[in-house]
């Protein structure tokens, strides 16, 4: 598994999913909080198999001492406060930090773009996981009111050093409603009491705010199709839009409601929804790749 994107936290990928014996690989593209990654490489019990490649950009302290104290960042864009918009401009300007400078770090080093490629070429299954949604992309997302690079599938390649011919199969991921932290446009938003009622209500993992929620845009999940290249998707959550469907992991056995749901998913997107979540645990997952 490798990982590409934006910020680095190993917490977002489900341990359950982590096989025994995969190697996972922080790609040069990724910004990393030592302290962050240190932690959690205990609490996961990856470590001896976890690498960072030396150009990975380092947030440090100062970072997210400007990223909270900056008003513009705090009160209108409302950034989650990691540090990783002052990082990433420290990294522009060619001043920043790499992990290469980060004694913490010098035992978890390795030419992640080369041991990618290599096992690329021995015919190995290798997973690209790139963070956030596309609408927080610098280039294709909601402007100003963005993350720091862009997120999509073609850039979570670029950050590992991957070219895009030897990308098989792009799974974009969506939930089977809307939410967004802090500011920006969200369509067709609902109350705080109307996703209360809906059992919609979410809080940010980082920032510990509630998540604003909206109704499925199926115009945003197509440009998303498009922008990001998919050719098959993922939809999360199914069971908190229809409780019915709560820890099914039979397509067949979905409530009715729920398969007219991905049907018109499907429909209107050109790809077919081949992974559906069904429950917080790792296994409550419908998968329909195996016929």
């Amino acid at each position: 598994m490798v990982f590409g994107g934006r910020t680095y936290k190993l917490r977002q990928v489900p341990s359950a999913f982590v096989y025994e014996g995969a190697r996972l690989y922080v790609g040069a593209g990724v910004l990393i909080d030592p302290d962050v990654f240190l932690r959690e490489v205990m609490e996961t019990g990856v470590e001896g198999r976890i690498w960072v490649d030396p150009q990975c950009g380092v947030i440090e302290e100062r970072h997210k001492q400007i990223d909270r104290s900056d008003k513009h960042l705090s009160k209108v864009i409302q950034t989650t406060g990691t540090g990783t918009g002052p990082a990433m401009a420290d990294r522009v300007r060619r001043v920043a930090r790499v992990a290469r400078d980060e004694p913490r770090l010098r035992k978890y080093l390795d030419d992640v773009a080369e041991r990618v490629n290599d096992a690329i070429e021995k015919g190995l299954n290798v997973l690209i996981e790139g963070t956030q949604g596309t609408y927080l992309s610098l280039y294709h997302g909601t402007y100003p009111y963005v993350t720091s690079k862009d997120v999509t599938a073609s850039a979570a390649c670029s950050d590992v050093g991957v070219g895009p011919t030897r990308v098989d199969e792009v799974i974009i991921v969506f939930k089977s409603y809307l939410t967004r932290v802090g500011g920006g446009p969200l369509e067709g938003e609902l109350s705080y009491e109307e996703a209360k009622r809906r059992g919609w209500v979410e809080y940010g993992t980082v920032t510990g705010r509630p998540r604003r929620v909206a109704p499925f845009n199926f115009k945003l999940a197509r440009r998303a199709v498009r922008l990001n290249g998919a050719t098959q998707a993922a939809l999360t959550k199914i069971d908190v839009v229809y409780p019915e469907a709560a820890g099914v992991t039979r397509f067949e056995k979905l409530p009715a409601e729920a398969v007219r749901f991905i049907e018109e998913v499907e429909a209107e997107l050109g790809i077919p929804v081949t992974l559906v979540s069904t429950g917080p645990d790792a296994f409550q997952i419908v998968d329909r790749r195996r016929g």
